[in-house]
């Protein structure tokens, strides 16, 4: 397989005045393409400015980032801007949904973003993978948290991208949504898209492949997940 996500000696750095808070310490990390890998750490370990590096929504203070072959370092904002919405999905802990848009609407605003063609049908074919093709016209608010995030992911996925990156996307949900979350997941990455997820949560972290800790703004260890990405818990 072909790394997609290289990342050399990640430093970032957030100054408050005098104050200097050293988010990333020098952190390294190559994923193969079609990989599902896990990141966990406690809070402030750094692993949400990790993923906005790798998710183009920010810039390292230093160390290179290359997004398959492309050095992030000397795009341009809308260079950036454009790699970003057209190669990777987010998925947010908090949803992120913006509640005076239906479901439809949700996920078809980064095609919109984008100037693509065929909004609703491609829309409606996203929100179908994830089961709810049903409510495409519900707004956020009549909609349960473990549908929102369904809705969510549609909006990642319907961009076909080559990356799914998601911070604590099952954090607010039940341990049942929970598993019909990471069970879409699955489905995504065997379709061959490549996954990162931000989690606290041991169990959530064994559905992937590997499992990357992060302390301190470094990371503390590598191991394999003792599950295949590829078992999906029978229901």
């Amino acid at each position: 397989m072909s790394v997609i996500i290289d990342a050399s000696e990640l430093h970032k750095i957030y100054r408050a005045g005098p104050t200097e808070v050293h988010a990333l310490r020098g952190v390294s990390l190559q994923v193969e393409r079609g990989e599902f890998l896990a990141v966990m750490g406690p809070s402030g370990s750094g692993k949400s400015t990790l993923l906005h590096i790798l998710g183009c929504l920010d810039r390292p203070t230093s160390g290179t980032y290359r997004f398959d072959g492309t050095d992030v370092r000397r795009l341009s904002d809308r260079q950036m801007a454009r790699l970003r919405n057209r190669r990777i999905g987010f998925v947010f802990q908090s949803f992120n949904l913006l509640p005076r848009e239906t479901a439809l609407e949700n996920v078809t605003l980064p095609l919109l973003y984008a100037g693509e063609r065929k909004l609703r049908e491609r829309g409606l074919r996203a929100l179908e993978m994830v089961g709810l093709a049903d409510r495409a016209h519900h707004y956020p608010g009549q909609l349960s948290g473990g549908e929102q995030q369904r809705v969510a992911i549609a909006r990642a996925l319907v961009k076909e991208p080559d990356v799914i990156l998601a911070d604590e996307p099952t954090g607010n949900l039940d341990s049942r949504t929970t598993e019909d979350i990471l069970d879409l997941f699955h489905q995504a990455h065997e379709r061959g898209i490549t996954i990162v997820i931000i989690t606290h949560n041991r169990e959530v972290a064994e559905h992937a492949e590997r499992i990357i800790h992060l302390r301190d703004g470094m990371i503390e260890a590598m191991e394999p997940a003792s599950s295949p990405a590829t078992s999906v818990p029978p229901e």
